[in-house]
């Protein structure tokens, strides 16, 4: 037997579960890879991003430093400068005192901070929902094929290999595909995680530093 003509030995619900477990296995794919290079090029830029950034600051040249951030706009660490300088710049006049204007630069970074995660998350729920659900369906399609069996044994009332061959080789092809659909979405589900944990810890910890930053600017110029 091979797995040709185990295909084709195989019924619409066990095709249904094939089927199922094929989508599932490519939409964890597509994640991967978008991720993967999503994550990339948001790391390369943030390595250029950051002495250049640092460069401007020194100056104190802050429009420098929103242009340098635009320019480097897959960085994550730009996107959060961008919106704490941006408030810095547009609002200084609509607030009473520098007080409230560092309050509000804080606010904006960590909106910014937060709609940067909520960014990196998007498609993870799937692939956790993938390796949740996969093993199960293809457990579905397990006992779909052990019925095809008996089935088979009670039309020809024979219990011989060759009867029952066919269907365990569709149950244990069900299995075999469920676990290919769960096992690298649990894995890249995890991977991403640490590496999404990792970057908020480090997102956080620049926001913080480069609020310090606009405060002594503030109080500078106050």
């Amino acid at each position: 037997m091979n797995i040709t003509h185990i295909f084709g030995q195989m019924g619409p619900m066990g095709w249904g579960v094939v089927i199922t477990l094929l989508i599932m296995s490519i939409y964890s794919i597509t994640v991967m890879i978008d991720k993967t290079r999503s994550f990339r090029a948001a790391r390369k830029q943030s390595l250029q991003f950051l002495p250049e950034f640092v460069s401007q600051l020194k100056k104190s040249n802050f429009q420098g430093a929103i242009d340098t951030s635009r320019k480097y706009k897959k960085s994550h660490l730009a996107k959060v400068v961008i919106a704490g300088i941006q408030e810095f710049m547009t609002d200084e006049g609509e607030f009473a005192d520098r007080h409230d204007l560092v309050n509000a630069c804080g606010r904006a970074l960590d909106r910014s901070n937060a709609l940067t995660s909520a960014e990196m998350k998007q498609g993870l729920g799937g692939l956790a929902t993938i390796g949740a659900v996969a093993p199960f369906v293809g457990l579905f399609g397990t006992v779909l094929g052990i019925m095809h069996s008996f089935s088979d044994i009670a039309d020809q009332q024979n219990t011989s290999l060759a009867v029952v061959a066919p269907g365990i080789a569709e149950a244990l092809l069900a299995t075999a595909i469920g676990l290919f659909a769960a096992i690298p979405a649990v894995i890249a589900y995890n991977r991403f995680t640490h590496g999404i944990n990792r970057l908020e810890a480090r997102l956080q910890r620049f926001a913080d530093g480069f609020h310090a930053t606009l405060s002594r600017e503030l109080e500078v110029e106050g």
